[in-house]
């Protein structure tokens, strides 16, 4: 057994050891708080880490949990464990009407939207007559557990704990999972994912309540440890210190919430200490110090201690890869294939306007099944425009298309991957920080079905072994069946393209849009990737491609789309569009 999975299991028994151990008090106290942040921390990793999505506003949540326990279990004598669930149901209510509110804005408008509602509630608590207002509400019940009761520090600290890292475990197992990469892609690849079939405004409010619940628990052990609840731990200050714990452990990182939080609480108790006796007078002088760490880990470590830290281990103690187990899985539901050389796509006069210009003028072309289209053109021709139209990526201005026989102009993106059509992107789109075998299984995500609550339970495992095989079948497919545990972001160019083309092709379509997939190909690759595109058409697959290498497009193609200025300039064979005299033209300037 090596250090890696010999180091959790000795930390997680001294964890629990600690309270039988003649250790001080204060141990147990530093702990116990420990634990009660990282639970919010954990909450931030999931949505500002992994999600993209920056709250000062967490700590209004940790009060909501808090004060609820309170109300129930002082004014009408109910049980801690009624406050709870109490206590959670009126958190995720208040979090989905905040997130349906404010999880559409976009930049700085975000952040300053969780100042306001965490303000807003932080005065709220303070300004209740039934709340006590600023003083609060004292003499909250011990919990009780199988009859123990947890009035005790020592008592207590294992249902914190205990609570805390079964959180852990459940973000680990939903950020390895099919909604776990949904969620991932959240942070700079939203219109991929949607265009993978995902939802990312959906799974944007998932996070934001999963947040808000943890933030609810945390209050409510908080409550009960403290006997008593005020509105000052709720405060705007605390939400900013809480997002400081996140950031300096590991913003990106479940066990970097873990990290931060004792980093945070420890360094800041000490700080009261030592700072009044050597500045000789008392004050809040350690936000100052903590302020400088904050600077420094940014700027020497800006992904966080826990990163650091496990990437300079790696050189010791490299990672193991992914278990492969799943050889023997089911393959995905497939879905129903188009009859020969049925009419597959119908783009009849799409036109898009930026303001007054006109980038797409009224195009229209068919592709049939079993058919392989070229659309190309000088640069700015708008190529790439078109493939946004059809692809859902862009509104029309006008015009239709339809696929199918179904009109899919103006449906998102997201409907038409639906419908059987996938796309890549003529500047690669990815997940940097995940390998290679989950960007592409993100590709399968209309194929699967599993949620957020079984992920967290690790109840999708079957499901994951399918996509995982599917993933690398398609992998397999295209020559990259060897670089499948690599992190993308460490692909080159054209190994990336393929990697995109994989992930297209793991959506099981009906219609491949390619556009440029053999930029930044050498000429080998660019070899195998035809015989690829060949073989797909004899499948019955249609592709239709932009793309610059006019002798990879010549050699593969049935018929070419010429463009120029935005309209459509000539339809044809290969052989007819190089003998034409409006093409060389276009291309050249000249006819001659």
């Amino acid at each position: 057994m090596n250090l890696r999975k010999i180091a959790p299991l000795a930390g997680l028994v001294l964890l629990f050891a600690l309270p039988l151990l003649p250790v001080p008090e204060f141990w147990i106290t530093q702990l116990n708080y420990i634990g009660l942040f990282a639970l919010v921390s954990a909450g931030l990793v999931l949505l500002t880490g992994v999600g993209g999505l920056t709250s000062f506003g967490q700590a209004a949540f940790v009060g909501l949990g808090a004060y609820t326990t309170a109300v129930l279990c002082t004014h009408y004598a109910l049980s801690p464990w009624l406050g709870l669930l109490v206590g959670l149901a009126i958190t995720a209510v208040v979090a989905l009407m905040l997130a349906l509110l404010t999880l559409r804005m976009s930049g700085h408008y975000l952040p300053l939207a969780t100042i306001a509602w965490a303000l807003s509630l932080n005065y709220t608590m303070a300004n209740m007559e039934f709340l006590g207002k600023y003083d609060g509400i004292q003499g909250l019940p011990p919990i009780y557990f199988l009859g123990i009761s947890l009035q005790d520090g020592r008592a207590i600290y294992y249902l914190i704990w205990v609570i805390a890292l079964l959180a852990a475990w459940g973000l680990r197992n939903l950020l390895d999972s099919r909604p776990g990469r949904a969620i991932r892609a959240l942070n700079g690849a939203t219109t991929m994912a949607e265009a993978m079939g995902v939802s990312t405004f959906r799974y944007k409010v998932v996070i934001f309540v999963l947040a808000a619940l943890l933030a609810s628990v945390s209050g409510w052990l908080f409550a009960h440890l403290q006997r008593t609840v005020n509105p000052s731990p709720f405060g705007l200050k605390m939400g900013i210190e809480y997002l400081f714990m996140a950031v300096v452990g590991g913003v990106g990182t479940v066990w970097g919430a873990f990290v931060g939080a004792g980093v945070f609480k420890i360094i800041e108790d000490q700080l009261k200490e030592i700072l009044p006796a050597l500045l000789g007078s008392s004050g809040n002088f350690e936000i100052i110090v903590l302020g400088i760490v904050l600077v420094l880990i940014i700027k020497y470590a800006p992904k966080g201690i826990w990163p650091y830290a496990t990437a300079a281990l790696a050189r010791w103690f490299p990672a193991e890869p992914r278990q492969r187990d799943w050889q023997d899985a089911a393959p995905l539901a497939a879905r129903p294939k188009p009859a020969p050389k049925e009419l597959l796509l119908d783009v009849d006069k799409v036109r898009k306007q930026f303001g007054g210009l006109v980038a797409v003028n009224d195009v229209s072309f068919q592709i049939h099944v079993g058919e392989i289209i070229g659309l190309i053109g000088p640069n700015g021709a708008g190529k790439s425009t078109t493939f946004n139209l059809i692809s859902g990526v862009l509104p029309l201005s006008s015009g239709n298309v339809s696929f199918r026989g179904q009109a899919i102009g103006g449906k998102p993106s997201r409907e038409i991957a639906r419908s059987g059509m996938s796309r890549t992107f003529q500047h690669v789109k990815m997940i940097a920080d995940m390998t290679v075998l989950e960007n592409v299984a993100l590709g399968g995500y209309l194929r699967s079905s599993k949620d957020t609550v079984q992920a967290l339970l690790r109840l999708d495992r079957e499901e994951e072994k399918r996509l995982f095989a599917e993933a690398e079948r398609q992998l397999q497919r295209i020559g990259m069946g060897e670089q499948m545990f690599e992190l993308a972001g460490n692909l080159a160019l054209g190994p990336q393209r393929l990697m995109e083309i994989a992930r297209a092709l793991c959506t099981d379509p009906a219609l491949l849009l390619l556009d440029e997939p053999a930029a930044g190909l050498r000429h080998k690759e660019k070899q195998a990737l035809g015989d690829v595109l060949r073989q797909l058409r004899q499948e019955g697959m249609s592709v239709l491609l932009v793309e610059h290498d006019m002798e990879f497009v010549m050699g593969l193609t049935d018929r070419i789309v010429v463009m120029e200025f935005g309209t459509k300039l000539i339809e044809g064979t290969p052989e007819v569009i190089q003998a034409s005299p409006i093409v060389r033209a276009a291309y050249l300037g000249t006819e001659h």
